[in-house]
């Protein structure tokens, strides 16, 4: 069969041009949140890094760094990445370091947040002795939850994220330099607000000998209906009380929400309680958030189930039964070859992706802000799998 005839939507960029399937981050999408975030930094005078668990295309890095302070990693590869794609200021944090890991760490971080009094004081002589100097705080738990969805909350009863005060009692905390809350997810400013007010009842007390203070992450910062001028009251206060203080936020997600697609093809069309298309993607594999948040992606051009007249289950290529993205209707029906344009795939898809199945990943590329023509950053072959295995 050959693709339908039906008028194509008005995609943003030639959706013939990319390979399939393929990411595609617009890169005046990028620029459209960096000048919000840089707003947000100039106005209310925090510093804004990129949690590169959340978006770590460093093709696009020249970009980002023109607007971002820096990086924050979760261990020693995302640090070297940083030091080495992106420069600027290097944070660090783990639930737990090896020995052998914070050798690593030491060679790129500027700033290292230990989870536990005890990881500090197992590692104070070796960030003493360190060619470079290095700026540590203790991540703590304000035990205050905004999130209702257990596995996104790292103030549940019994997380392993994070310091309690009552744990505090006693403890060594010489040379420590800053606290480290992370306690968001996909949050407004109202949450921060209040998750501020939790942990400064918690722990302001340990604040007067500080120099920084980090706001973690989960701030949805770029989100059309988030409060700006809310946050930037909120930082504004918080370093009114504290004038010694500099404040960090690091979002992965503000950075990249709304920036990017995957691109995809219709491979196959099998009867089964209604009509299933089988594309050449895969929920499990390249979009797993889709399963685990879960949360149901937009397609450009489609509806939800029964809204226009021709009604699909879209599901992926690997062997897993429950590798199904979800229901969509279209105006048309489809046919074997017809593109598809997932969107806000940039942030938490590149970074998560597997080869389960063997399956391919997706390409990656970029549309020129100013051309808007269809750059191929990378493409993935069966090395990328290969090479992962032994």
């Amino acid at each position: 069969m050959a693709p339908s005839d039906m008028a194509k939507p008005a995609y943003p960029f030639d959706i013939d041009a990319c390979p399939s399937p393929a990411y595609v981050v617009d890169d005046a999408l990028l620029r459209r949140n960096l000048e919000l975030l840089k707003q947000v930094q100039e106005e209310s005078g925090a510093r804004i890094l990129l949690a590169l668990k959340g978006f770590a295309m460093w093709d696009t890095f020249p970009l980002v760094g023109q607007y971002l302070v820096g990086t924050t990693a979760s261990g020693q590869d995302e640090a070297r990445l940083g030091a080495e794609t992106f420069g600027g200021e290097v944070h660090v944090y783990s639930p737990a370091f090896t020995a052998e890991e914070m050798e690593v760490v030491l060679k790129y971080a500027d700033h290292i947040s230990f989870n536990s009094p005890g990881q500090w004081q197992r590692f104070r002589d070796s960030i003493a002795a360190a060619p470079r100097k290095v700026s540590c705080g203790l991540r703590v738990n304000p035990e205050y939850s905004e999130g209702k969805v257990a596995i996104y909350d790292p103030c549940a009863p019994g997380s392993r994220l994070g310091t309690r005060a009552a744990d505090l009692a006693g403890a060594d905390l010489e040379g420590l330099e800053g606290l480290h809350f992370h306690t968001l997810c996909e949050k407004n400013s109202d949450a921060l607000e209040r998750t501020l007010e939790a942990f400064e009842a918690k722990f302001g007390g340990y604040l007067a000998d500080k120099q920084w203070v980090n706001f973690g992450g989960g701030h949805h910062i770029t989100r059309p209906d988030y409060d700006i001028e809310r946050l930037v009251r909120v930082i504004r206060g918080f370093r009114e009380r504290h004038p010694h203080l500099t404040v960090y936020l690091e979002p992965g997600e503000a950075i990249a929400l709304n920036t990017g697609y995957l691109v995809c093809t219709v491979l196959d069309i099998v009867q089964n309680d209604g009509p299933n298309a089988i594309l050449d993607t895969s929920a499990t594999a390249h979009m797993p958030d889709v399963l685990e948040m879960p949360y149901r992606p937009q397609i450009i051009g489609a509806g939800e189930p029964g809204e226009k007249a021709h009604t699909y289950r879209l599901g992926g290529t690997t062997c897993l039964a429950g590798d199904v993205i979800g229901s969509y209707s279209f105006d048309a029906p489809l046919a074997i070859g017809d593109r598809l344009m997932f969107t806000d795939m940039a942030h938490y898809t590149m970074v998560k992706t597997t080869t389960f199945n063997g399956i391919r990943l997706p390409s990656i590329c970029r549309v020129d802000e100013v051309s808007r023509e269809v750059r191929t950053v990378k493409t993935f072959g069966y090395e990328a799998y290969r090479d992962r295995l032994s």
